[in-house]
Protein backbone atom coordinates (compact mmCIF):
# COMPACT_ATOMS: atom_id res chain seq x y z
CA UNK A 1 0.00 0.00 0.00
CA UNK A 2 1.33 3.41 -0.90
CA UNK A 3 1.40 6.25 1.58
CA UNK A 4 -1.58 8.56 1.39
CA UNK A 5 -3.79 6.01 -0.37
CA UNK A 6 -6.57 4.06 1.31
CA UNK A 7 -6.86 0.34 0.78
CA UNK A 8 -9.89 -0.36 -1.39
CA UNK A 9 -11.52 -3.68 -2.06
CA UNK A 10 -11.99 -4.68 -5.64
CA UNK A 11 -15.30 -6.05 -6.88
CA UNK A 12 -13.92 -9.58 -6.82
CA UNK A 13 -12.79 -9.09 -3.18
CA UNK A 14 -16.29 -7.96 -2.20
CA UNK A 15 -17.87 -10.86 -4.10
CA UNK A 16 -15.54 -13.32 -2.34
CA UNK A 17 -16.44 -11.77 1.02
CA UNK A 18 -20.16 -12.30 0.35
CA UNK A 19 -19.51 -15.88 -0.76
CA UNK A 20 -17.60 -16.57 2.47
CA UNK A 21 -20.39 -15.09 4.58
CA UNK A 22 -22.99 -17.16 2.74
CA UNK A 23 -20.96 -20.36 3.33
CA UNK A 24 -20.98 -19.86 7.11
CA UNK A 25 -23.58 -22.15 8.64
CA UNK A 26 -23.16 -21.78 12.42
CA UNK A 27 -26.11 -19.42 12.78
CA UNK A 28 -28.33 -21.50 10.54
CA UNK A 29 -27.54 -24.65 12.49
CA UNK A 30 -28.41 -23.04 15.83
CA UNK A 31 -31.69 -21.75 14.38
CA UNK A 32 -32.54 -25.23 13.12
CA UNK A 33 -31.88 -26.68 16.58
CA UNK A 34 -34.09 -24.02 18.13
CA UNK A 35 -36.98 -24.74 15.75
CA UNK A 36 -36.64 -28.49 16.33
CA UNK A 37 -36.66 -28.02 20.10
CA UNK A 38 -39.74 -25.79 19.90
CA UNK A 39 -41.63 -28.35 17.81
CA UNK A 40 -40.73 -31.16 20.23
CA UNK A 41 -41.87 -29.06 23.22
CA UNK A 42 -45.20 -28.17 21.60
CA UNK A 43 -45.81 -31.81 20.60
CA UNK A 44 -44.99 -33.03 24.13
CA UNK A 45 -47.40 -30.56 25.73
CA UNK A 46 -50.11 -31.51 23.23
CA UNK A 47 -49.68 -35.25 23.94
CA UNK A 48 -49.81 -34.73 27.71
CA UNK A 49 -52.90 -32.55 27.37
CA UNK A 50 -54.61 -35.17 25.19
CA UNK A 51 -53.77 -38.00 27.60
CA UNK A 52 -54.51 -36.17 30.84
CA UNK A 53 -58.16 -37.29 31.00
CA UNK A 54 -57.32 -40.94 30.42
CA UNK A 55 -54.52 -40.89 32.95
CA UNK A 56 -56.77 -39.33 35.59
CA UNK A 57 -59.49 -41.97 34.97
CA UNK A 58 -56.93 -44.78 35.22
CA UNK A 59 -55.55 -43.46 38.50
CA UNK A 60 -59.12 -43.13 39.81
CA UNK A 61 -59.89 -46.76 38.92
CA UNK A 62 -56.73 -48.03 40.62
CA UNK A 63 -57.35 -46.03 43.78
CA UNK A 64 -60.97 -47.28 43.81
CA UNK A 65 -59.72 -50.87 43.84
CA UNK A 66 -57.38 -50.33 46.78
CA UNK A 67 -58.80 -51.14 50.26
Amino acid sequence: MREGKEAMLSFSDVAELFRAIRRREEGQTMAEYGVTLAVICVATVAVFAALSGGISKSIGKVTGLLP
